[in-house]
């Protein structure tokens, strides 16, 4: 069951966080055609506790039915819908050297409501290839088509050393919204939204936990 939209709270940035994996789960939980699903069920699919899942859904205004749990397509809806992904959202990707043209041919970019509008890059040998269907133009007309293209979100896959010039031309074109892969924390206004992807300090996290369990089994084998 659903409250009405209009007086839903504001949802907290940590339960935005999870509502991603709750939506991925819902839809391999269709996939398997179920129609309904307890919070039980869905928050294992998830990896969080139920009660999380529980919680972080009332701020949706979504509560489910006790004995039946979950509507999957209804809720699938309300989540997305709380995402902003029941419009379609155009995304810039700049840098196409390997890791851009990876992101460029992603397929869950469409799937998950976004499609490429535009690929730069700053190397002038590169404008006119194309990588798919997309082909690739020149910084200089970033202005250009964030207008004609109406873009909304912009990926930044380039070297470090150049993320914050590139951030910078971003935010003149009237781009509000930042994913970036460079490993550097870019300096915005306070209204525009940055999201950082730092594979090399996940990897570090992991790095940190294979070392515990070594030396947890070593302990283990000292004892």
């Amino acid at each position: 069951m659903s409250a009405d939209p209009a007086i839903r709270r504001e949802i907290p940035d940590a339960t935005v966080a999870r509502l991603p994996g709750y939506l991925r789960a819902l839809t391999d939980v269709a996939e398997r055609g179920i129609s309904s699903v307890s919070s039980e069920e869905l928050a294992t699919a998830a990896g969080v506790r139920s009660t999380q899942l529980r919680k972080d859904l009332s701020h949706l205004g979504s509560y489910g039915v006790r004995g039946v749990g979950y509507e999957v397509e209804h809720l699938a809806v309300e989540i997305s819908r709380a995402l902003g992904l029941t419009q379609d959202w155009p995304v810039a990707i700049v840098g196409m050297g390997n890791l851009g043209r990876a992101l460029a041919a992603y397929s869950g970019f469409a799937i998950g409501g976004f499609h490429v509008a535009a690929l730069f890059d700053e190397d002038p040998s590169l404008a006119g290839e194309h990588v798919g269907d997309v082909p690739v133009s020149p910084m200089t007309e970033l202005a250009l088509l964030a207008e004609a293209e109406g873009l909304s979100l912009g990926v930044i896959a380039t070297p470090a050393a150049s993320a914050q010039q590139v951030c910078d031309a971003l935010i003149a074109a009237g781009i509000r919204s930042v994913l970036n892969f460079a490993p550097v924390v870019l300096v915005v206004p306070p209204d525009v939204n940055v999201r950082r992807v730092d594979l090399a300090t996940e990897l570090h996290v992991l790095a940190f936990h294979e070392q515990q369990k070594s030396l947890d089994a070593d302990l283990g084998l000292a004892q």
